[in-house]
């Protein structure tokens, strides 16, 4: 079985050269010079405390590979003597659970260890063994992040990054943003990333989007230079069953061509009676590499998902705590109606990665895609809580959305890696353009036929709909940045960095047209941060860095929201020792949030704009492959949110759908040796605090602990494997956005699989 390898130099070009000779006085710094492409400069000298040749002598060298990539960060020299490894692609696959490069955080190939912010990476071989269908599962393990607050959502992925929501503008695939406005929102298969990277703090400085609390970069597979095939199929509860196929490789003798066909479908249902969850998705992708200096790569994906409301919005009193006659709702109760609980979305990407490399200062790149999304929603809702003093009847409306949205991201960027004399520098600028519009259609319908919790009937829709918005909103944003990475010295490094944003914002309301309306904003943002690299793995960090967000859409007044702004400061240690195969990072943030969207009380469909909000925490995160077979993941995260700007009933209180303390752990071992050789085994544990249900903080929701599990065993290129989810099958209710919109999460989930690689 030969394992799938990116195209070497993912973001950037590889150059080589391999030497194994004799010389007289030779130093580190002075083979480095002999690669073609610039070596940093902590690696090119020997570091301190290592002993010296001394003048004339003769030096014996082992095999010394020195590559530089392009797309960020020059090359490492390995050291004589070192076990050879393969320089990892920061958008290729992982080694191990262990990420040791990243674009995301800087737009160029940097060490995570040398990267002064918070970021986790999640690989392909995690996402695997946990067998995570959505993006909210994937990432359920990582530091600052609570995914699933509206709970069993089949429609899309919901997040909160240091206590933030980042599922609407903290979305990010392949460095460029996907943006999820009213309705209208994306969701990217899973089965279809190599990576999922969440970098936790501003990022606007580069992205000249999201909020303080971080975004999360979905990297997609791309074409490799091995031929590789994979088969999978599967199934589990609630009837769900899947089959997906990854096949990849050269296209032709001379390698200029490669290609990568990846699909994947789903039918079943969910945890919701009635509700249907099928999924079909496909993604071509091919790479033309005509020299070592030039590549272009073509990424496109098609995605049809049809499902239902899932995500049930329930009243407090009956989830959270019992009614009055001590009943509790039924997880499985479709609140909607079996016969026309409907949603439906297509979406469509279409895109290209092109790079150049002048020189072995100059590198030139632009990336650019498309993307197209149509859904359609009508059902009816819960949201408006009992109908009778017996809490038995649930009140509900119909609520109906047909929305299209189109989006155009193009990113160019250059890239100049040089010393000026005295420091080396890799120093990036670039302009970034996005184009967003949507038609959006929601109506409603009142009143819906109450629904008996007891006993539950359903019947055809009795309620016609009525518009109240159709709005056609466009949004342009401009933005002119730059990025300074500089090596004072072999172990301190400084990143600089600032950008200039220009936006346009119109909502034209086709419903009353006089209410049309629209406004222009810039801002500038910038980021400073510095970290020390010292010898046996430990690096000490500090940055401060500001944030932009541009809002679209209006209030419940037809007013355009005003721009998002931010701040935070972050101080942290990461420490990955030498050799030891674990990377383990500590980091205390302070973030101030401005112009904060919160639903509104009078009729949460539309929002209102907060003060400011304040978020202070500390977190963890600890990834390791201990030893052969072995992988551990672990993170803790406690942190105060707070309301420090607003009206009086929100000053000092804690926004709702927030839990304030997340803790867990996951392993997985793979007997490495013996009769036993490829059993595996694991599982893991999620702890989540408390929240609260209203804005005055006096509808409580308890913290809850869940537990995970996984079997699976390897024979040849055979693997079988069986994952559970909330193996208690805990009843929990992850969340509330209000007293009547309270949401259930997860139930038990098992899924059995078997896959074929070749």
């Amino acid at each position: 079985m030969r394992a799938a390898h990116p195209l070497p130099g993912a973001t950037g070009i590889v150059r080589r050269v391999t030497l194994r000779t004799l010389l007289a006085g030779a130093s580190l710094a002075v083979l480095a010079q002999a690669a073609p492409g610039p070596a940093r400069a902590q690696d090119a000298a020997p570091r301190r405390g290592a002993a010296a040749a001394p003048a004339g002598s003769s030096v014996q060298l082992e095999e010394l590979s020195v590559e530089s990539q392009g797309g960020g960060g020059p090359a490492s020299a390995v050291r004589a003597g070192a076990p050879a490894r393969a320089v990892e692609s920061p958008t290729g696959p992982i080694d191990g659970y262990v990420a040791r490069r990243s674009a995301t955080a800087t737009k160029t190939n940097t060490p995570l260890i040398e990267t002064p912010q918070s970021i986790t990476v999640v690989g392909r071989q995690q996402i695997d063994t946990q067998n995570a269908q959505t993006l909210q599962q994937a990432t359920q393990y990582v530091a600052g992040t609570y995914a699933g607050t509206f709970g069993a959502d089949s429609r899309l992925d919901y997040f909160q990054l240091r206590g933030f929501v980042a599922s609407d503008y903290g979305l990010y695939r392949d460095g460029l943003q996907l943006l999820n406005y009213g309705f209208a929102y994306y969701r990217v298969n899973t089965y279809g990333l190599e990576r999922v990277e969440v970098l936790r703090g501003p990022a606007a400085v580069l992205f000249g989007a999201g909020n303080p609390g971080g975004l999360i970069n979905q990297v997609t597979k791309r074409p490799t230079e091995t031929p590789f095939g994979s088969i999978e199929v599967g199934g589990g509860s609630f009837d769900q069953r899947y089959a997906a196929f990854d096949v990849g490789g050269p296209a032709d003798r001379e390698g200029h061509w490669f290609t990568r066909l990846t699909g994947y479908a789903r039918n079943g249902g969910t945890q919701v009676q009635g509700a249907p969850d099928d999924s079909y998705y496909i993604a071509p992708a091919f790479t033309y590499k005509p020299d070592g200096a030039t590549r272009l790569t073509i990424l496109s994906s098609f995605q049809r998902d049809n499902s239902a409301v899932t995500s049930n919005f329930l009243p407090y009193y009956g989830t959270v705590k019992p009614t009055a006659l001590g009943l509790r709702i039924p997880r499985a109760l479709n609140v909607g109606d079996a016969g026309f609980n409907t949603f439906r979305r297509d979406q469509a990407f279409i895109g290209y990665e092109f790079e150049h490399a002048f020189d072995e200062t100059w590198t030139v790149r632009q990336n650019a895609r498309y993307a197209f999304a149509e859904s359609y929603q009508n059902s009816y809702i819960g949201q408006l809580g009992y109908a009778d003093p017996q809490q038995t009847q649930l009140a509900r409306y119909l609520f109906r959305d047909h929305a299209k949205v189109a989006q155009l991201d193009v990113d160019t960027q250059a890239e100049a890696q040089f010393s000026d004399g005295f420091f080396r520098h890799d120093f990036l600028m670039g302009v970034e353009y996005r184009n967003f519009q949507i038609h959006d259609n929601q109506a409603s319908g009142f009143p819906a036929p109450n629904l008996n919790i007891l006993a539950p009937v359903y019947g055809p829709q009795t309620v016609s709909a009525s518009p109240y918005l159709i709005n056609a909103d466009s949004f342009q944003q401009v933005g002119l940045y730059f990025q300074d990475q500089i090596k004072l010295t072999p172990e301190l490094s400084l990143i600089l960095g600032g950008r200039q944003d220009f936006v346009d914002n119109r909502v034209y309301d086709r419903l009353t047209p006089a209410n049309s309306n629209g406004r222009n904003d810039s801002a500038f943002t910038y980021r400073a941060a510095a970290i020390y690299n010292f010898d046996f793995g430990l690096a000490p960090y500090v940055m401060y860095s500001t944030s932009f967000q541009p809002l679209i859409g209006t209030d419940i007044n037809s007013q355009t929201f005003k721009p998002e702004t931010g701040d935070q400061i972050e101080g942290g240690v990461k420490f990955e020792p030498p050799g030891q195969g674990y990377f383990l990072t500590f980091a205390g943030f302070d973030i101030h949030r401005n112009n904060v969207l919160t639903p509104n009380p009078a009729n949460t469909l539309f929002q209102s704009q907060l003060g400011a909000v304040r978020s202070t925490g500390f977190e963890a995160q600890l990834v390791a492959n201990l030893f052969d077979g072995l992988n551990v993941v672990g993170s803790f995260t406690v942190f105060g949110i707070n309301t420090v700007r607003g009206t009086v009933d929100q000053l000092g209180r804690v926004p709702v759908n927030t839990p304030e303390n997340l803790a867990n752990l996951f392993f997985d071992y793979t007997i490495p040796t013996g009769d036993w050789r490829g059993f595996g085994f694991g599982g893991g544990v999620r702890y989540i605090g408390r929240s609260f249900a209203d804005v005055g903080n006096t509808l409580r929701l308890p913290d809850y602990v869940l537990f995970d599990a996984q079997v699976h065993y390897d024979y040849e290129n055979w693997r079988f494997q069986v994952n559970a989810t909330n193996l208690a099958d805990r009843r929990f209710v992850s969340s509330c956005q209000a007293q009547n919109s309270c949401f259930y999460g997860d139930a038990r989930r098992v899924l059995a699989k078997i896959s074929y690689k070749w």
